[in-house]
């Protein structure tokens, strides 16, 4: 395998909440294709730790156990400095065999994280938070020393917003970008610094739905068939659906300003795209914030529901 020669670009910038961690202002989110041959996806996840990237994500659920693999591949001989946070997929089962269970295919004997995954539903996070329940395990393995923290990863406000409140997290995971529940933003995102819980957030991207023609996850949208248009005496392709920029997205993430942006970096280009945006980097005005979500709003039209709103037709 030959080794990237990428430049350092990143450094560490804050502290991801009160765990002490200097976090970068990107992390490298899933990384996985069992189309491609692990070796690739280690160099991949390396290019993006080359760049100064210091958190990466991962969860068992990711290709059948495959990221786990290639996040633990990725990470020999440079686990110092890195915060590694995974996750707990089966909410109705016992903790302590899944967290086991993924320190084996990572080939580690601790995360920096592990996190409840995709805790959407309230009834859920109350059954969890009963005497005995998954955080009470969670807490056995924190004691163990399997791992160090704990928290939630979350599509729903509400539930963000109690599992907070009640001293549940030391970090959480939930939607921030153009195109998000508002109370993300102006509910969750202060509540969490108030409360010195660490944010990581994703879709930045809307699942690639704002900057191309995908129901998300590189879905191809099945497009009506575009005709020609006349112009000016000349016939033309009909324009493409709206989209935003990757300067866009980001910019409008780094300006509401999570501790870590997480991006799927699965690519090269993807990378260099984002690596460029993030270099670029300015604050937004208001004005601008508002012009970017109208334009996110015209983007995912036609390309399927928002899972990560609580409304699925939002």
């Amino acid at each position: 395998m030959v080794e990237s020669s990428m430049a350092r670009q990143f450094v560490p910038r804050r502290e991801l909440g009160r765990t002490g961690f200097i976090a970068t202002a990107l992390g490298i989110g899933d990384v996985a294709d069992r189309q491609l041959a692990l070796e690739t996806c280690v160099a991949t996840v390396r290019r993006a730790l080359d760049a100064g990237l210091n958190l990466i994500d991962t969860a068992p659920m990711y290709e059948e156990g495959y990221s786990e693999e290639i996040v633990g591949e990725a990470i020999r001989g440079r686990r110092e400095g890195l915060f590694v946070i995974d996750k707990i997929d089966d909410l109705t089962a016992e903790v302590t065999p899944q967290v086991e269970a993924s320190l084996r295919r990572l080939r580690l004997d601790h995360t920096d994280a592990f996190v409840f995954h995709a805790l959407n539903s309230m009834a859920t996070l109350t059954r969890l938070m009963e005497p005995g329940g998954g955080f009470e395990q969670l807490d056995a393995c924190v004691g163990r020393g399997l791992t160090r923290f704990r928290g939630i990863s979350s599509h729903n406000p509400e539930v963000l917003v109690r599992a907070i409140r009640a001293g549940l997290c030391d970090l959480v995971m939930f939607p921030v970008g153009p195109f998000v529940d508002r109370r993300y933003l102006e509910e969750v995102l202060p509540l969490a610094r108030d409360r010195g819980v660490g944010t990581v957030c994703f879709k930045t991207f809307g699942a690639g739905k704002l900057v191309g023609d995908t129901t998300g996850y590189n879905q191809p949208l099945q497009l009506r068939p575009r005709g020609k248009i006349s112009s000016g005496g000349s016939e033309v392709e009909e324009a493409a659906l709206p989209r935003l920029s990757v300067h866009d997205c980001l910019h409008y993430t780094l300006t509401v300003d999570p501790d870590v942006a997480l991006l799927g970096l699965s690519f090269p280009n993807e990378q260099d795209a984002a690596f460029a945006a993030a270099a670029n980097f300015r604050l937004l005005t208001p004005a601008e914030m508002v012009d970017i979500e109208q334009r996110a709003a015209l983007a995912r039209r036609e390309k399927g529901p928002c899972w990560w709103n609580p409304d699925p037709e939002a």
